[in-house]
């Protein structure tokens, strides 16, 4: 008889980011989780950004770097000191390497709920299609 597999749910805490590069804003930078999903038309890239609002938000595309920037504010209100924080604010951030099998130009965000979805549409050579055989 086969064993079940199973599948445990694992929280995954907030990483702080590790780079080489300098800081030059005070604070803390943090990894956001992503999934990548793949059809036959698009990758799909979605990201963790609990906090970030749209105007928040920066996506850049240069040299085939595709960089996500995130900012979350402190939710304290300027006359306000903190007792007790749990939840960690700062900026995410994440950079992809695109390849050449998808199409830049088309490429195409939204944020819904700090859940930012990136569909990445693939070149029409990229594309798997059939090949007619002829007689």
């Amino acid at each position: 008889m086969a064993e079940k597999e199973t599948k445990d749910l694992q929280v995954k805490e907030k990483q702080e980011l590790a780079t080489p590069a300098e800081q030059t804003r005070p604070g803390l930078v943090f990894t956001p989780a992503v999934d990548i999903f793949e059809t036959e038309k698009a990758l799909t890239v979605v990201a963790d950004l609990p906090g970030v609002a749209k105007n928040d938000l920066n996506i850049d595309l240069d040299n085939n770097v595709l960089t996500i920037i995130g900012d979350v504010a402190p939710p304290e209100g300027s006359d306000e000191a903190d007792v007790l924080r749990e939840y960690r604010t700062g900026r995410y951030y994440r950079q992809f390497t695109l390849s050449d099998v998808i199409n830049q130009s088309e490429i195409e965000a939204s944020l819904t709920d700090g859940v930012l979805r990136l569909t990445l549409p693939k070149v029409e050579a990229a594309k798997p299609r059939k090949i007619p055989v002829t007689v």
